[in-house]
């Protein structure tokens, strides 16, 4: 699993498979979550500023005994410390909460306010090596044809939502032209009973032992999709990383194509959304 990873634009390597940390709570649970996801094989942790426990993953790191360098640690940068100068305090923010020298990547949470000042922050932090590679997250076509011309330094990542009933193919399509890769978040579908209870899926899953979570990670990778599904429970962040001996074949992947929606639960574009984020504060 260490050793399975995708080449981002930068030269720098990803693993296409990690654990997410969204909604976990700090000072314990995501200590613990982290800790046995490390043990178990996982070394891909995506964390965020707004999800308020970076200090919990930095500690699990520490205690995990792994080499620093073996482990890629992604967080996020939040809309309250968009601009130039505020995003430098960001980026201090969080390698001071995970008590790390460097992060592996850093993306800009959301794509509202003063993106292109947070972003200058961002390629400078690259530049100094305080961050090895930096990317976006939620952004879309319109929103990345917007900022894309005046980023002296391209994406590495763009981290949308992404699963097989939402498969955001018009969006990798464009990303693929600048090398970008695309990164999932509920790449489940966020528990979604219809999705995981698909018969097409359960029929592939008992073809190859496996279970749909399985099924639909493996159909993540082989998309060349890096997956963050979330998981606190032992067996399941075990389950989640148990994807690497079997292969879908064309036809199941493309049977898993054929279940895309096109919608989605978060919509980027949407301005009353823009606009409770930007509301939303994570310090005074």
């Amino acid at each position: 699993m260490a050793d399975c990873k995708f080449k981002l634009n930068d030269g720098n390597f990803i693993p296409v498979l990690g654990l997410g940390v969204f909604m976990v709570p700090n000072d314990g649970p995501t200590y613990q979550a982290v800790l046995a996801a490390l043990k178990t094989g996982y070394r891909l942790i995506d964390t965020a500023a707004a999800y308020m426990n970076e200090s919990d993953v930095g500690k699990a790191i520490r205690d995990s005994g792994i080499p620093r360098e073996e482990i890629f640690v992604t967080s996020k940068l939040w809309l309250q410390d968009y601009g130039y100068e505020a995003a430098k305090m960001g980026i201090e923010t969080s390698l001071r909460n995970l008590g790390l020298d460097y992060m592996d990547l850093y993306l800009l949470h959301q794509p509202y306010g003063d993106v292109l000042g947070a972003w200058k922050a961002l390629e400078e932090a690259k530049e100094a090596g305080l961050i090895r590679s930096i990317g976006i997250s939620n952004q879309t076509v319109n929103i990345m044809k917007e900022f894309l011309p005046k980023m002296k330094i391209l994406p590495a990542v763009n981290q949308v939502e992404l699963n097989p009933r939402f498969q955001q193919k018009e969006l990798r399509t464009f990303m693929k032209d600048y090398g970008i890769v695309t990164e999932a978040w509920y790449p489940l579908g966020h528990g979604d009973k219809a999705l995981l209870g698909d018969p097409i899926l359960v029929s592939i899953a008992e073809k190859y032992g496996k279970d749909v979570g399985q099924v639909i990670l493996r159909w993540h990778v082989q998309e060349g999709i890096v997956a963050l599904p979330k998981a606190t429970n032992p067996d399941h962040i075990a389950g989640n990383l148990d994807i690497f001996d079997f292969n879908l074949t064309d036809a199941e992947m493309a049977s898993i194509r054929a279940m895309d929606t096109g919608k989605g639960t978060h919509d980027p574009e949407n301005k009353q959304a823009a606009a409770m984020l930007q509301g939303f504060k994570i310090h005074d």
